[in-house]
């Protein structure tokens, strides 16, 4: 067969292959050319789930009569205009595909009024065949009309499923938009029945109530606010709590510039920062908005534009890391942050909360926590046996003894019972033991119950990770060093990050194009398979270009040892060691869940007392 150059009616349909998968597909093009054109209302109508019809109807800055035939033409566009512009890429569209590609699968029609015009005027395609533009009557906006998708390509419309399923895609869709969109009222409606109407958020509050209508009620209480801003690059939104984690991650939602999109450096990222308090197999639950210069951001990489490629891929990670891992550090439990604007706070719990330095925040309403009793005042928690192993743990890297404590002079009052006047601490007082197992606690918002199990773990494990920072990391020569075999990309990794690996008690050093010899590993490590570590580590910084395998392994052993060093179900407390565990987990770091991502206390408050004994009824 010659040669020959394809008709412009076959190149569109190859192309709506790429970009059109499905009706939601076709949404997702025309809503983002709505948010484009700087439409303030957006109507989503939806008939037999996409298949039958599809019409979004925007009030936009609409399109001149002389511009239609282009609109719908292939490669053209008003949003950039030569390679300076595809650099700096900031709107939702970009390659002038969309129209034409949906335009060669559908009945298509387009309706348009621009601003300051007296009239609108109305286009058809059929099948890739555009018709003369005639007078019709329409507001400031523009409205487009998608029927009977794909009829003239039987193979793709068998592949739809069925009308609910695509429907609900579409639905998901918008969500996933209004997030990002918050200043945008958006409507959807099935079959001429309303579905979803998410008005337009104004302040902080009603933001917040968007996410809750998406993400569920209750994710607003079992989340945290962030804001941060540093090296050019701004993370904001809210990130589920631990406790809050789902088995599957149906719940993420990562956004770029305001665009939705799928990355692995986030991915990784994030999987990081909750590795210290998730449970295996879990996911979080988050909204997180990256802002960044766009030359720092390729989204020419994708048909759907769901992906981008980071020009610099470690330093977004490292920055993703770091805000989320602080964050979640400083959930200790029982302290209870304000929530406002710029705030990176719990948002309507008293559980836990954090206010980190270097974040914009607002005020506590609660006092600072050097206000609290900390456990190095008063009585020491007697676990007797159980201090002996961590005694010897210590040798293997130094005492635990460096690891920083907070102080005070704070002496529980007689009967636990805050002077008059005084401050009662966010977890309260103990008052009884219940089954040798939970502590019973009263503050002032009601009862709190303690598991006093997997709060001592996290206590011990937070403080075993201290004394392994603090003193000087221990490390072991190999009697034998040992050769391993790697790719020559992996091997340069080994070179590049020699110094960063050595601060971690592992010595690499290549020997040759796709091979290392280890030399020394970290103590703590010793009898671990050092071939297969090496490799993950290396692994890790060739694709991502940092890595925490080592800082893992070794947690996983510490967190072992915390088990093992902690107060066991079963053991009986005294009110003062109990009011001792209350205080360290005040101060303790991520002291609201376990090493294994369960929670550590809950909180009834009086109200919920009441309505169990329906008390006012």
């Amino acid at each position: 067969m010659p040669i020959r150059p394809l008709p412009p009616e076959l190149i569109n349909q190859i192309a709506a292959g790429e970009v059109i998968e499905r009706p939601a597909s076709v949404v997702k093009e025309l809503v983002e050319n709505s948010i484009d054109a700087g439409a303030r209302r957006i109507e989503v109508d939806i008939e037999q789930g996409g298949s039958r019809l599809i019409r979004v109807r925007d009030d936009g800055g609409g399109i001149p009569r002389d511009e239609l035939a282009l609109a719908v033409a292939s490669h053209a566009t008003s949003k950039i205009g030569s390679f300076d512009d595809l650099e700096r890429v900031a709107s939702m569209g970009f390659r002038g595909e969309a129209l034409a590609s949906v335009s060669s699968v559908a009945r298509f029609a387009l309706t348009s009024r621009s601003t300051g015009e007296d009239a609108a005027w109305r286009i058809e395609v059929d099948g890739g065949r555009l018709q003369e533009a005639r007078p019709a009557q329409h507001p400031p906006g523009t409205t487009i009309e998608v029927r009977d998708l794909f009829y003239n390509v039987p193979a793709r419309r068998k592949f739809l499923r069925a009308e609910r399923t695509e429907f609900a895609h579409i639905d998901d869709l918008l969500k996933s938009l209004a997030l990002a969109r918050e200043g945008v009222d958006i409507r959807l409606s099935h079959n001429g029945k309303p579905v979803r109407l998410l008005k337009p958020a104004r302040d902080e509050h009603a933001a917040l109530a968007r996410v809750a209508e998406v993400l569920g009620p209750e994710f607003p209480g079992q989340s945290l606010r962030v804001d941060h801003e540093a090296a050019g690059l701004r993370l904001s939104g809210w990130v589920g709590l631990p406790t809050a984690s789902r088995s599957q991650a149906d719940q993420q939602y990562f956004y770029v510039n305001g665009r939705l999109v799928r990355d692995r450096i986030v991915a990784h990222a994030v999987r990081q920062a909750y590795a210290d308090v998730l449970f295996h197999g879990r996911h979080p639950v988050f909204v997180l908005f990256l802002t960044l210069d766009p030359v720092g951001v390729d989204v020419n990489v994708h048909p759907a534009k769901s992906e981008v490629r980071f020009r610099e891929q470690r330093l977004i990670h490292d920055f993703l890391f770091r805000t989320l891992h602080e964050a979640l550090a400083q959930t200790r439990a029982g302290v209870a942050a304000a929530a406002g604007e710029g705030s990176v706070a719990m948002v309507g719990t008293v559980g836990s909360g954090f206010v980190q330095p270097g974040f914009t925040a607002t005020q506590s309403s609660a006092p600072p926590m050097a206000a609290w009793p900390q456990a190095g005042s008063q009585s020491r928690l007697t676990l007797g046996v159980r201090d002996e192993p961590l005694a010897g743990y210590a040798t293997l890297f130094g005492s635990t003894a460096s690891a920083p404590r907070p102080s005070t002079s704070w002496t529980p009052p007689a009967g636990n019972e805050p002077e008059s006047g005084g401050d009662v601490p966010p977890l309260g007082y103990a008052i009884a033991q219940l089954k040798n197992i939970y502590v019973l606690a009263e503050n002032e918002h009601g009862m709190v119950l303690v598991d006093m199990h997997a709060a001592h773990e996290r206590i011990t494990y937070e403080k075993l990770k201290n004394g392994r920072v603090t003193a000087n990391l221990r490390s072991q020569m190999l009697l034998v060093p040992l050769s391993i075999a790697v790719s020559a990309r992996e091997a340069a990794a080994a070179e590049e990050h020699a110094d960063a690996l050595g601060e971690w008690g592992l010595e690499l050093s290549r020997s040759g194009p796709s091979g290392v010899v280890v030399r020394r590993i970290p103590s703590l490590l010793e009898g671990a398979d050092v071939a297969q570590l090496t490799r993950d580590v290396l692994g890790e910084l060739a694709q991502h270009g940092s890595s925490r395998r080592l800082e893992e392994l070794e947690n996983e052993l510490l967190s072992t040892m915390a088990c093992h060093g902690s107060v066991r179900a079963g053991r009986r407390l005294g009110i003062p060691e109990m009011n001792a565990l209350l205080r360290e987990m005040e101060a303790t770091e991520r002291s609201g869940q376990c090493n294994h991502g369960r929670p550590t206390w809950v909180q009834l408050s009086l109200g919920e007392l009441d309505r169990l004994f329906l008390r006012g009824r």
